[in-house]
C-alpha cells in the first residue's frame, strides 16, 4: 500500500483516484448518490490539484465553501441556475455572483495532508452507500470540510 499524492495512505481500493473513479461509476446508477457529485469532484480536485485544471480550482474552492455554508440543496439550486442560464444563451458561460462572498483560492501552493480523504471512505458490499445515502452524504461533507479547512490554512 502506497501513499496518495494528497498525503493519504492507500485504502483497500487503492489510492484516492481509485476511490474517485469508483464513486463516479456508482453514482451513475444511483440518482440519490449523484446529489453529492459536485462536492465529490471539487474536493477530489482540490485535494489532488495536479490532476485538475488550475483555472477551475478557484471556482471549485468557492463551491465547496457555499456547500459548507448553505448545504447540498443550496449548491444544487446554484447548479440548476447555471444550467438554466446557459440554456438561455448567456454571454458568460458561468455566473460567479453566487460565489462572490466566498474567499478565493489561496495562491501559495497546495495544502496537505487533509484530515479526511477519499481513501478513508468505507466501501462495503460493493457500495459506498451500503449504510444509506445520508451517511454517505455526511462522509462527503466531512471530506469537503477537511478540504476547505486545509486550503484556508494557506490564507493566514
Amino acid at each position: 500500500m502506497g501513499q496518495c499524492d494528497c498525503g493519504a495512505t492507500a485504502g483497500p481500493l487503492g489510492g484516492c483516484v481509485d476511490y474517485y473513479h469508483a464513486i463516479l461509476a456508482e453514482e451513475q446508477a444511483d440518482p440519490q448518490m449523484y446529489r453529492w457529485h459536485t462536492p465529490v469532484v471539487c474536493a477530489y480536485l482540490l485535494q489532488h490539484p495536479s490532476r485538475a485544471h488550475e483555472k477551475y480550482l478557484d471556482g471549485q474552492f468557492r463551491q465547496l465553501q457555499l456547500y459548507m455554508d448553505k448545504g447540498i440543496d443550496a449548491l444544487l439550486r446554484v447548479a440548476a441556475h447555471q444550467v438554466a442560464r446557459n440554456k438561455h444563451g448567456a454571454r458568460s458561460s458561468y455566473d460567479m455572483a453566487p460565489f462572490a462572498e466566498y474567499a478565493p483560492l489561496p495562491q501559495s501552493g497546495s495544502p496537505g495532508p487533509f484530515r479526511a480523504t477519499f481513501c478513508g471512505l468505507p466501501f462495503r458490499d460493493g457500495s459506498f452507500v451500503s449504510d444509506g445515502h445520508l451517511a454517505y452524504g455526511r462522509r462527503i461533507e466531512i471530506i469537503a470540510e477537511a478540504t476547505v479547512e486545509s486550503w484556508r490554512t494557506l490564507q493566514t
